[in-house]
């Protein structure tokens, strides 16, 4: 058996939070069966304080104040950067839309360790949140539906279990911070998605107006409308789609039995009594908090309790982010790790004309692809071949080779990623027909457009690789 030590950083828009994480990885198939690594146990170590994400403005992160925060609780950990083996930096909410998000990230990636990632995108804060919460395992554990509402300062991250599996996810812009309130009372910060919402019910709402904690309930109260539209609950809302968070995808339909979970900043207030100033915290998150607790669609037996609140997406990016190749990958020595590998991924009928032509129409892909990317580097996305013959393993191989053979540079690796079990055998056709250029296929990971890949150093007498696939978005 093997262990990892995994970090989750997350920067929030109201809090900025690390946590360690032991994942132990073992051999689970049967002495005379080919092997099967898999992840058998995760291990919190250290949950730091919760932390204010220090801001130099409304506008721009402080870098140096979160990189100080980082720094201190690596130490209380008793943590090296050398000693990090896998994590995730997630920078979530309205901080991911600050000037700089892109260059703190960067800088704490450099200082975490050698695979922690930058990691941003709402539909995957919806997703990490909801496996933090414990949503995802009481929908895989109960065989059921849960919705996970994670409910932050600037953003509520919505996902869909079904079964244990990820159906939907979505994302808007309703949280606890988007009107924060002055040392004097008085309104210091109005987002764009409050004075939308205040205007939709004719409330008057501007900076440096008295805090009135009937009028911004209000507006807290149809927050909560909106969310419970969000999820199948309530009426069509028509100003939902104008919250609805930049690049989220559309929830489906969520069925009528599902159950509710709540995660996040909002959660600590909405699972446990209220605070005797509502304005403690110097936001409406604690109104929020309330108007969620009254609203019929929230209040029901449907509500379940979370493992996680205020933690849930430093959890999830602690010890859900990493998962794990097939067990029958191939791939030249030292050509691991790699980090921040955008991801060309080929749709079923793409995959057919390789096989088609032989690679052509896939080399002016590959091209154009390189010319939108910054990147030297990237990793072709297949969906495999189920039960493929010889003769199908070849062809494919051979339209990998010939695509790439004059669109990267020599000394670049041609990297791939199949759906399907069928890397060792793609990887041992590919071998002979790159003329000595390096080269890594892994199976059983599944990538989507627009999608990076980072894959760790291999474990298991080179059995397996930590992989971690994620979404960089800023701005």
């Amino acid at each position: 058996m093997a262990e990892i030590l995994s970090v989750g950083i997350d920067i929030g828009t109201s809090t900025t939070q690390v946590i360690f994480s032991k994942i132990s990885v073992d051999n689970t198939a049967s002495y005379f069966s080919a092997p099967r690594i898999a992840i058998v146990g995760k291990e919190i170590l250290y949950k730091s304080a919760v932390h204010f994400t220090p801001l130099k403005s409304l506008t721009a992160l402080d870098g140096d104040g979160v990189r100080a925060i980082v720094a201190e609780e690596f130490r209380n950990a008793g943590c090296r950067p050398e000693d990090v083996d896998t994590g995730a930096v997630i920078i979530t909410g309205e901080s991911a839309r600050k000037e700089n998000a892109a260059l703190v990230t960067e800088k704490l990636s450099a200082f975490a360790g050698e695979f922690v990632v930058s990691t941003a995108g709402p539909d995957l804060e919806s997703v990490v949140a909801g496996k933090g919460s414990g949503a995802f395992a009481y929908s895989s554990e109960n065989e059921c539906s849960v919705v996970n509402l994670d409910i932050g300062g600037g953003t509520t991250n919505i996902c869909l279990f079904d079964n244990g599996e990820t159906r939907g996810k979505c994302c808007f812009d309703i949280g606890g911070r988007l009107i924060k309130l002055g040392a004097d009372g008085r309104i210091a910060y109005i987002a764009p998605a409050a004075k939308r919402v205040a205007d939709s019910i004719g409330v008057s709402l501007a900076v440096g107006d008295p805090a009135e904690e009937r009028t911004l309930s209000r507006i807290t109260d149809k927050m909560a409308e909106l969310l419970a539209a969000a999820v199948d609950r309530a009426t069509p809302e028509p100003l939902l789609e104008r919250v609805r968070t930049e690049k989220s995808t559309r929830m489906p339909k969520v069925p009528q039995s599902a159950k509710l979970c709540f995660s996040g900043g909002v959660a600590e207030c909405f699972y446990r009594p209220e605070p005797a100033d509502p304005f403690r915290y110097g936001d409406i998150g604690v109104l929020l908090a309330r108007s969620l607790k009254k609203h019929p669609a929230f209040s029901g037996s449907d509500v379940i309790p979370a493992q996680e609140t205020i933690r849930a997406t430093v959890v999830g990016a602690g010890t859900y982010t990493t998962s794990l190749s097939g067990s029958t990958i191939d791939y030249s020595p030292g050509v691991f790790p790699v980090k921040n590998v955008p991801a060309l991924t080929l749709t079923a009928e793409e995959q057919a004309q390789c096989l088609a032509d032989g690679g052509a129409a896939l080399a002016g892909t590959v091209r154009w692809f390189r010319e939108q990317s910054d990147s030297e580097l990237l990793i072709l996305a297949l969906p495999g071949l189920k039960d493929p013959t010889y003769g199908e393993i070849r062809a494919l191989a051979h339209a990998v080779a010939a695509a790439t053979e004059h669109t990267l540079p020599k000394d670049v690796p041609v990297l791939a990623v199949v759906e399907e079990d069928i890397a060792k055998a793609l990887g041992i056709a590919l071998k002979p027909l790159l003329n000595g250029r390096r080269y890594a296929v892994i199976d059983s990971v599944k990538v989507e457009a627009g999608d990076y890949v980072d894959i760790g150093r291999p474990l298991m007498d080179g059995l397996v690789v930590p992989v971690i696939v994620k979404t960089l978005l800023f701005g």
